[in-house]
């Protein structure tokens, strides 16, 4: 199980410092998540930190390629209203 950053991230440097397995490192042209380290916190939180400070919705994936933090999920507008 790994969580993955796209080309979306902004390198605002939010999740860094926050994940408890050091799996997240400055790249370019985003931030990474090396896939061998990133245990999406279990056993240290409930949510992953990363995706849980994360100000940029669908930057952060789940092993299955959805979005954690999809369209909407962070301004609350829902994603039919987004495309009108």
């Amino acid at each position: 199980m790994a969580l993955e950053i796209i080309e979306s991230c902004v390198n605002c440097w939010a999740c860094e410092p926050l994940c408890p397995s050091k799996a997240i490192y400055e790249a370019k042209p985003h931030f990474l998540i090396d896939p061998n380290k990133c245990t999406e916190c279990a056993g240290d939180f409930e949510d992953p930190q990363c995706a849980t400070i994360c100000p940029i919705e669908g930057a952060i994936l789940n092993e299955d390629g959805d979005a954690m933090n999809p369209p909407g999920s962070l301004t609350g507008i829902p994603l039919q209203k987004l495309a009108a």
